[in-house]
């Protein structure tokens, strides 16, 4: 039998791939095998372009100083444009982490080029 840490980290995989195939309708997500490697690509696959880390410690300080920086190399590994770290807090919600650059390239790539080149047409911009 797996020890507890090991099982608890499981578990909170597998809630996470339930979590984005119900709000991402990606049926394709799903646990990544073999963490832990030299090469390790994350714990979620399926996400085009996106590496993401799962992490289920009982201090979300501790999960973030620990797994965001595994998250970058991750992300590095896979060459994935978006990286975020799903922790599940005390008494099983989630939150996401980002380091500002990966929130910075998920934004930018979320924005229409207008915003982008700070252009807007007349009809957009507010009436003050």
């Amino acid at each position: 039998m797996a020890n507890p840490a090991k099982r608890r980290g499981d578990n909170a995989e597998r809630e996470v791939q339930g979590i984005l195939r119900d709000l991402l309708g990606i049926a394709s997500a799903r646990r990544a095998l073999g963490a832990g490697r030299k090469d390790d690509v994350g714990d979620i696959h399926g996400l085009p372009a996106t590496c993401i880390q799962v992490a289920n410690y009982a201090s979300l300080d501790r999960a973030v100083r620990e797994k965001l920086p595994e998250l970058e190399r991750q992300q590095e590994n896979a060459k994935a444009t978006f990286g975020a770290m799903f922790c599940r807090r005390r008494g099983g919600r989630y939150v996401v982490v980002m380091t500002p650059a990966q929130f910075a390239t998920f934004w930018r790539e979320a924005q229409p080029e207008s915003v982008l080149t700070g252009q807007t047409s007349r009809s957009n911009h507010p009436k003050w």
